[in-house]
C-alpha cells in the first residue's frame, strides 16, 4: 500500500503502554490517521512502568552461545511447549531490532565500563541476553516510546484521548468498525469509528486482586471484544513471580514486584531446620537448604518462574517458611557481595584487603546494579537488604492468555488486533523473564506495522462508518444500559469487597496449583458472587461525574465473568503445563506433567451466552522444536 493510500485509512489504538504507544507511533509514521486512548491521564502512566528487569534480545554480546535459534528454543520450552512456533521464532527474530531502535531513541541501558551495552541473566536461560536499565528498564522504555509517541501527536498524525476508557467495539457485518468509549471525568459516552481496532490493553491478573499488577489494570476491553465474537485463548494459563514481597495483612490492596534480576546475584534459601525461628544472619551456612540449587543443579536459582514458585511453595508448605507468617522465603546477597567485593578490591590492587573493604567494594557494586531494588524493598519493609536477607513470597504477575490472534495478530474478528499481553501468542504456559517487554515492542515496532497492511488494502475506497450509524446506536444504547443498572442496584457492600472475595476464590482454587474439586468448588462460588454483586454492589455518586467507584464496578463486572471462564479452562485441561499446575498430573518429583497426546493446543472459547462457552482447539505443530518433558536439572 502507498503512502497516499495510507493517509485515508484511520486506526484506532486503545492503550497506549510499551505495545500501544509503540504501535501509534509506528502506525502514524507510516502515514495512517491513528486516535489512541488511555484510561490514565497520560500515557505515561501506563503498568509498563513498573517493568524493572530487563528486555531479551539474542545479540550475543557476551559471546556465550546465544543466537536468534538459542532464544527461540528457550521460550519455547520455557512455555512448556504450549506456544506456536512460528510466533515465537518471529519474536526471537526482531527481538534485536527493538534493542538498536531503543538505543536509538535514548534509553539509557546499561553499559559496561567500556561503554558497550551490558547484559544479565533471567530464568530459563543460561546465557546472558538480558539488557537493562538497573531495575527501571520498563519506565526507561515506556519513556521512548512515549517520546515517539507524542511526536506523532506534535505532528498531528495522533490524536490522543486521556481518561477515556473502552467500554464496547461496534461490528458491522463481521469486522471491528469502531468503539464506545466513557469520559473517564464527565462520564459521558463518546462514539468513534475506525478501519480497524487495535487492543494493547494488558493482562488480566487483578482478578486475583493481589498481584503485582496496578489497581487500574483490567480486562473490560478484552472481554468486551470476547463476548462480540473474538475468541479467548488459553485464559487459565497465569503466571505466579516467585520474588515478591509477600502480604502482610487484609489491608492491602497490591504487592510490590522484587525483580527476576534479583535471583541473578542473589541466592534463595530456607532454614533446614522446621519452624526455625532464628533471625537469617544467626543460621550458617550448614544449616541453610539453598533448594533450587540443590533440585536443580544446572539452573540453580535461574529456573523459570513457575519452577521456582512452586518450588517455594512446597517449602514452605512442608513447614519451612521464615518470617511472622510462614509464608516466606530468603533472598540472599551476601555471597555476591562479597564475590563483587574481591574483584573491586583486586581492580585496586589490594590483593590482601580485610573482610570490611572487601564488603564495601561488594555494597558499592550491588548498589550500581540493583540500587533502587533495595532501596524500594527497605522502604516498604523496614529492613536493610544489604545486611540481611530479603524475605520473598510468589505472587501473580502476568497473563499468558489473551484474545486469541493469528499470524498477524488479528483476532477471530476481522479488523480487530490485539497487541502485548493482552493477546495470547508468544509465551505459552509460562513466560519466560524480560520476555514481556520484548514481545510488546516487538508487536507494537516491526509486526502490526507490516501484518495491518494486509487487511487494510481492501479498505482503501471504504470511507469511515459514520458514528450515527445504528451499528454505533444499539451499541452505545447496551452500554449506557448496563451502567444505569449497575447504578439503580444501590446496594450496601463495596466494589473493593466483592473484589477481595473474587481474588481470594481465584488465588485458593485456580492460583499456584489446581484440583478438579476445587476448580468446580470456584466455578459455583463465582457464580453465587457475580448473582450477588448485581444485587447488593454500593456504587455512590452519580453516572454523568468523574466516578472512579463506577469504574471499578464495571471492571469487576468483566472479571467475575472471565475468573469463571478461567476456571472452566483449568478444569477442562487435564494436564499440568507451566503456570496452569493440576495437583493431579504431576511427575513423582512434584514437576508439571503435560499429556501432550491429548493436549497439545491452543484452548480457544468462544463466548455463546451467560456461563456457556464452546471449545475451539488450535493444534500445536513442532517442526524445529522436538516437545519434551521440561528439565532444568
Amino acid at each position: 500500500m502507498n503512502p497516499a493510500n495510507k493517509r485515508k485509512l484511520e486506526i484506532i489504538v486503545v492503550g497506549t503502554g510499551l505495545a500501544g504507544a509503540s504501535a501509534a507511533a509506528s502506525l502514524a509514521e507510516l502515514g495512517y490517521k491513528v486516535k489512541a486512548f488511555c484510561f490514565q491521564d497520560s500515557p505515561r502512566r501506563a503498568h509498563s512502568i513498573a517493568a524493572q528487569g530487563g528486555i531479551n534480545a539474542a545479540k550475543n554480546y557476551q559471546n556465550d552461545g546465544d543466537s536468534i535459534y538459542r532464544l527461540f528454543y528457550d521460550t519455547i520450552k520455557g512455555g512448556d511447549y504450549r506456544a506456536r512456533e512460528g510466533n515465537v521464532h518471529r519474536l526471537a527474530e526482531v527481538s534485536v531490532n527493538i534493542i538498536d531502535q531503543c538505543v536509538a531513541q535514548g534509553v539509557p541501558f546499561a553499559r559496561e565500563y567500556g561503554g558497550l551495552l551490558s547484559n544479565r541473566s533471567f530464568g530459563g536461560t543460561q546465557v546472558q541476553r538480558t539488557f537493562y536499565a538497573a531495575g527501571q528498564t520498563g519506565q526507561q522504555l515506556l519513556i521512548g516510546a512515549y517520546q515517539a509517541l507524542e511526536r506523532q501527536v506534535a505532528l498531528g498524525n495522533i490524536k490522543m484521548y486521556s481518561r477515556h476508557e473502552m467500554l464496547d467495539i461496534v461490528k458491522i457485518d463481521g469486522k471491528c468498525r469502531g468503539i464506545i468509549v466513557r469520559d473517564l471525568v464527565s462520564g459521558l459516552l463518546e462514539r468513534h469509528s475506525a478501519h480497524a481496532v487495535l487492543l494493547c490493553t494488558g493482562g488480566y491478573g487483578t482478578v486475583f486482586y493481589l498481584s503485582t499488577n496496578a489497581m487500574g489494570c483490567n480486562a473490560t476491553a478484552i472481554w468486551k471484544a470476547h463476548k462480540k465474537g473474538a475468541y479467548f485463548g488459553n485464559p487459565c494459563f497465569t503466571q505466579i513471580h516467585p520474588t515478591c514481597i509477600p502480604v502482610v495483612g487484609a489491608h492491602q490492596s497490591k504487592l510490590t514486584l522484587m525483580s527476576e534480576s534479583l535471583r541473578n546475584d542473589g541466592r534463595i534459601w530456607v532454614p533446614k531446620e522446621k519452624g526455625d525461628t532464628r533471625r537469617a544472619n544467626e543460621i550458617p551456612d550448614e544449616e541453610r537448604d539453598y533448594f533450587l540449587e540443590r533440585r536443580y543443579p544446572a539452573f540453580g536459582n535461574l529456573v523459570p518462574r513457575d519452577v521456582a514458585s512452586r518450588a517455594a511453595k512446597e517449602r514452605c508448605d512442608a513447614g519451612y517458611g521464615v518470617g511472622t507468617s510462614k509464608h516466606a522465603v530468603y533472598l540472599d546477597y551476601e555471597d555476591a557481595i562479597k564475590r563483587f567485593g574481591l574483584t573491586e578490591a583486586g581492580k585496586h590492587g589490594m590483593g590482601n584487603a580485610n573482610e570490611d573493604t572487601i564488603v564495601k567494594f561488594g555494597k558499592q557494586v550491588i548498589k550500581e546494579k540493583y540500587g533502587n531494588l533495595f532501596d524500594m524493598y527497605e522502604k516498604i519493609t523496614g529492613e536493610n537488604p544489604y545486611e540481611t536477607p530479603m524475605r520473598i513470597y510468589p505472587a501473580v504477575h502476568y497473563t499468558m492468555g489473551g484474545l486469541w490472534v493469528d499470524y498477524e495478530l488479528m483476532s477471530t474478528i476481522k479488523g480487530l488486533y490485539v497487541l502485548g499481553e493482552a493477546n495470547f501468542s508468544d509465551h505459552g504456559a509460562n513466560r519466560l523473564g524480560a520476555s514481556a517487554l520484548m514481545q510488546g515492542l516487538a508487536d507494537g515496532y516491526f509486526v502490526i506495522p507490516y501484518t495491518i497492511g494486509s487487511y487494510l488494502a481492501d479498505e482503501i475506497l471504504n470511507p469511515l462508518v459514520p458514528t450515527n450509524h445504528e451499528a454505533f446506536d444499539d451499541a452505545e444504547k447496551k452500554v449506557s444500559s448496563r451502567i444505569d443498572q449497575l447504578m439503580n442496584i444501590k446496594g450496601s457492600e463495596p466494589v473493593s469487597n466483592f473484589h477481595r472475595r473474587l481474588g481470594k476464590i481465584m488465588w485458593h482454587k485456580c492460583g499456584m496449583a489446581r484440583n478438579a474439586q476445587g476448580l468446580q468448588e470456584a466455578i459455583k462460588e463465582l457464580r453465587e458472587l457475580k448473582d450477588e454483586f448485581w444485587r447488593d454492589v454500593r456504587i455512590p455518586g452519580d453516572r454523568n461525574e468523574m466516578n472512579p467507584e463506577l469504574d471499578k464496578a464495571q471492571r469487576l463486572a468483566d472479571l467475575l465473568e472471565l475468573g469463571e471462564l478461567m476456571c472452566i479452562d483449568a478444569l477442562d485441561r487435564n494436564e499440568s503445563a507451566g503456570g496452569h499446575f493440576r495437583e493431579e498430573y504431576q511427575t513423582p518429583d512434584g514437576e508439571a506433567l503435560r499429556r501432550d497426546d491429548e493436549f497439545m493446543y491452543v484452548a480457544a472459547w468462544e463466548y455463546v451466552s451467560d456461563h456457556q462457552w464452546q471449545l475451539h482447539k488450535e493444534e500445536l505443530k513442532y517442526e524445529e522444536v522436538k516437545p519434551t518433558q521440561r528439565s532444568y536439572k
